[in-house]
């Protein structure tokens, strides 16, 4: 891949003042954004997180060639009606880069693959440790950790670097039509030897993913 791609996920807590739109005029005019982005900036998926944390409600996903793209449709997000009724509470960046050991090695949405009705989307850091052991056994590692996970060809997997953009070295997000499925996935992902080498992976956020008018009803 030689197009630089970057993948935003702004999660939001829905304020009171959410309840007293018009959720028709608010989805509407939300559409209408997206539409004018096309071209520019791709909206993977609107995902309703109600019930899955206590400080979020909802989150996008937003995939752009520049960070400067996706910054804005944020920006112009916050500006419509049901924006300014929107507290973000996380926000995750990152950039796609060639896998550490595993070059042609791509998110799923890079890929062409088509979404999935549910996704989790969580940060990443590896231990200082991870980094000082000797390269040819962090890939035997990481070909474990690709062997478990295509034990699940039913999830796909979108990961993306985020090295000195915020916090975290890498951005995850799992996709899978059945949320038992990334449970499954996630847990038996925590069997492989790179395991010993996290740090931190909080928090976890996952939604739904639906369309404007249904997210913005399970806010109302």
């Amino acid at each position: 891949m030689s197009e630089t791609v970057y993948a935003l996920y702004p999660v939001f807590k829905a304020s009171r003042a959410f309840r007293d739109l018009d959720l028709d005029d608010a989805a509407q005019e939300v559409e209408n954004l997206f539409k004018e982005w096309e071209g520019r900036v791709a909206v993977r998926g609107v995902y309703s997180t109600v019930g899955f944390r206590a400080d979020s409600d909802l989150m996008l996903w937003l995939i752009g060639p520049t960070p400067e793209d996706v910054q804005q449709a944020l920006v112009a997000f916050g500006r419509t009606q049901a924006g300014r009724a929107l507290d973000l509470s996380w926000t995750f960046m990152g950039v796609v880069k060639p896998a550490e050991f595993t070059a042609d090695h791509a998110p799923a949405f890079v890929k062409g693959d088509p979404p999935k009705r549910f996704l989790n989307v969580y940060p990443f850091v590896r231990t200082p440790e991870w980094y000082l052991v000797p390269r040819d056994e962090r890939a035997e590692m990481l070909r474990e950790h690709g062997v478990i996970g295509r034990e699940y060809p039913d999830v796909l997997a979108n990961t993306t670097s985020a090295f000195g953009i915020n916090d975290w070295e890498w951005i995850l997000a799992f996709e899978a039509d059945e949320l038992d499925r990334l449970v499954d996935c996630i847990r038996r992902l925590r069997d492989a030897q790179a395991r010993r080498f996290t740090k931190e992976e909080v928090p976890f956020v996952t939604g739904i993913r639906k369309d404007v008018r249904a997210a913005f009803a399970d806010l109302a």
